[in-house]
C-alpha cells in the first residue's frame, strides 16, 4: 500500500481533515466528501483501518479488530452517497446460527437468526425459559427501537435533548443493567449468559452497563450478523475506494501531534514530522480522551479537562493471539465463546478489582470457516481474543504476554483445537501495551470510554466538540459509542452538525 491513496484537490471547497482512518473516519470522510468537503484523512500507521486493520503474515490475512457485521445499511447507504452499489464491491455472506457458545461445564447455546429455531435451541437447554425468552425478544425489540432508531443517529449536544428520552430511559428501566434484566425473563445459567454478555463486546460490563444495551439481541435478529467475504479488511478497501473516487486524499504514517487552534477555533494539524495543515474543520476517529487530553494539550479547555479525563470509567481492554494453523479445523464455527468458569466473579476482576485472573473467557475467530483465502491452501486462519483490565491494572505485558499465550493454546488444545501447540506456524500477541502505546487508546481501553449510562448520550463527549469550534470527533469514544454499527451512526451524526460547505466559502 503506498502512503497516499488519492491525490486531488479542489481549491474551490473547504478543506476537512480527519484524524484516523478507523471506520468513523473512513465513514466521515465519505459522507463529508457527499456534502462537498476536499477531504484529508490522516492516519499513523502504515496502512488504514485504525483498530479494524488487516495485517498479512507468512500467507495468513488476520482481521486485527472487528469481525461481526450486524447493520449492512449503514455500509450501503455510503455506497449510496457516492453513487455505487455495495453488493457490487463487497460481498456479504449471512451466518446462522451466528455464534455457538461453550460452557465450562460442557453444554453448549447456538445463536440462530430463525426465531423458531432459536426457541427449540431455548427449549433444549431449559423448557421452561422459553415463554420468559420470548419477552425477553419483544422488550429488547422495544429498547432497539428507542435506543438505535430513535436516538442512535442525533446528536445529543443539548441538555434539553437528554430531558426529552429521560420518560423513554424511565420506562425501559434504563437505570437497571443488561445481566440484572436478563436475569427477569430467563432462570438457566447458560441462557442468563447468552442474552446477557453482549456488552463485553463493546467494552461494557453486563453487571452495570444500562438495560438499554438488551437491544443486541434484537439489533442481531433484525438485520443478522454477517461476515464479509475477504475479511473485515475488504470494508476498509471498499470505504477507502470511495474516498479516492470522491477525490479525497488518505495519508498513511501521518502521526497528528497536535490539533492547532486560534481563539478556541481549530484551524488545522500539525503532525509529528512538523508538517502543518490549514483545514476549515477537523474531525478526531482518534481516541477521545487522547484527543483531548494530547493533541488539545495546549489548548484552553472548560468541558473536557485533564480532571475530568482522569475521573472517567474506561473499557476494558483485550489480550488477542492471532495464530495459524498447518492444518484446518472443520468442526469449529466462524464465531465462538468460549465461557471460563466464573462469570461475574471474572468480569468483577476485569472492570473493578482490575487483576489479570488465572483463567478466562474467550473468543475465537476462525473467518477460514467461510473464507479459505484467508490462509495457504490447508491452513486455518485464528484470532482467540480474552478480555483483560485495562493498563490500570499494572500488569508488565513484557512479561506476562507469553505465559499468557501458553495457557489460552492449551486450553484451545484441550477443547476446540487439539494439538494446537503443534500445528501453529505464524503467531502474533497484541496486548493492552499495544493499545497503549501503538494505538494510542488511554489506559490501554480497547473500547475507550466504559459504556455505562452516566457516560451516554448527552454525558459522552459530544460529536460537537464543547470546547473547540470547528472540531468534531467520531468513533467509540463519543456519542453513540463502540462497534461498528454504532460507530458508524457516529459519522452520520455529523451531517446534523458539521455546516454545509457553502456557508463556510460564503464567510471566506
Amino acid at each position: 500500500m503506498s502512503a497516499d491513496y488519492a491525490i486531488s484537490t479542489s481549491a474551490n471547497r473547504p478543506r476537512a481533515i480527519i484524524i484516523g482512518s478507523g471506520f468513523g473516519g473512513l465513514a466521515a470522510a465519505v459522507r463529508l466528501g457527499a456534502r462537498g468537503y476536499d477531504v484529508t484523512v490522516l492516519e499513523q500507521l502504515d496502512r488504514p483501518g485504525g483498530r479494524g486493520r488487516v495485517f498479512v503474515q507468512d500467507g495468513f490475512t488476520f482481521d486485527s479488530g472487528p469481525t461481526i457485521i450486524t447493520a449492512p445499511f449503514l455500509f450501503e447507504e455510503l455506497w449510496r452517497l457516492c453513487g455505487k452499489t455495495f453488493s457490487d464491491d463487497i460481498d456479504l455472506r449471512v451466518l446462522d446460527p451466528y455464534y455457538r457458545v461453550m460452557f465450562d461445564d460442557g453444554g453448549h447455546f447456538d445463536a440462530f437468526a430463525d426465531d423458531t429455531t432459536m426457541k427449540k435451541e431455548i427449549a433444549r437447554i431449559s423448557p421452561e425459559d422459553v415463554e420468559g425468552y420470548t419477552r425477553f425478544m419483544q422488550h429488547s425489540e422495544r429498547l432497539f427501537r428507542i435506543g438505535f432508531e430513535k436516538f442512535g443517529h442525533i446528536p445529543f449536544d443539548k441538555l434539553s435533548q437528554m430531558i426529552g428520552i429521560v420518560p423513554d430511559l424511565v420506562r425501559a428501566r434504563a437505570d437497571r443493567s443488561v445481566y440484572a434484566t436478563v436475569c427477569d425473563y430467563v432462570k438457566h445459567p447458560h441462557l442468563r449468559f447468552a442474552l446477557s454478555y453482549h456488552p463485553l463486546f463493546i467494552g461494557g460490563n453486563p453487571f452495570r452497563a444500562s438495560s438499554i444495551y438488551c437491544m443486541i439481541s434484537y439489533f442481531e435478529r433484525h438485520w443478522g450478523v454477517h461476515f464479509a467475504m475477504g475479511g473485515t479488511g475488504a470494508l476498509v478497501k471498499g470505504l477507502v475506494g470511495l474516498i479516492e473516487g470522491q477525490g479525497g486524499v488518505l495519508r498513511t504514517k501521518a502521526e497528528v501531534a497536535e490539533i492547532t487552534v486560534e481563539n478556541r477555533r481549530a484551524t488545522g494539524v500539525r503532525l509529528a514530522s512538523g508538517e502543518t495543515i490549514a483545514a476549515d474543520i477537523v474531525v478526531s476517529n482518534a481516541d477521545t480522551a487522547t484527543t483531548y487530553a494530547k493533541l488539545l494539550a495546549k489548548a484552553p479547555r472548560k468541558c473536557w479537562t485533564d480532571r475530568k479525563l482522569d475521573r472517567a470509567a474506561y473499557s476494558m481492554s483485550v489480550f488477542v493471539w492471532y495464530f495459524g494453523t498447518r492444518r484446518k479445523y472443520p468442526q469449529v464455527q466462524p464465531h465462538t465463546i468460549l465461557v471460563g468458569p466464573r462469570y461475574g466473579a471474572h468480569v468483577a476482576d476485569i472492570f473493578d478489582r482490575k487483576v489479570l485472573a488465572e483463567d478466562f473467557s474467550l473468543y475465537l475467530y476462525r473467518p477460514t470457516a467461510i473464507d479459505p483465502s484467508l490462509a495457504p491452501e490447508g491452513c486455518d486462519t485464528f484470532y482467540a481474543l480474552s478480555p483483560v483490565p485495562h493498563m490500570d491494572s499494572g500488569v508488565d505485558w513484557a512479561s506476562k504476554a507469553e505465559p499468557y499465550r501458553q495457557a489460552i493454546a492449551k486450553r484451545l488444545s484441550e477443547t476446540l483445537l487439539p494439538g494446537l501447540e503443534d500445528e501453529v506456524i505464524t503467531s502474533r500477541i497484541f496486548t493492552p501495551q499495544h493499545f497503549q502505546d501503538v494505538l494510542q487508546s488511554r489506559k490501554g481501553a480497547a473500547f475507550g470510554f466504559e459504556a455505562a449510562l452516566t457516560q451516554s448520550a448527552w454525558f459522552r463527549p459530544h460529536n460537537r466538540s464543547e470546547d473547540i469550534k470547528g472540531l468534531y470527533l467520531v468513533g467509540a469514544g463519543t456519542h453513540p459509542g463502540a462497534g461498528v454499527p454504532t460507530v458508524l451512526s457516529s459519522a452520520r451524526v455529523l451531517d446534523a452538525v458539521v455546516p454545509d460547505p457553502r456557508s463556510l466559502l460564503e464567510t471566506c
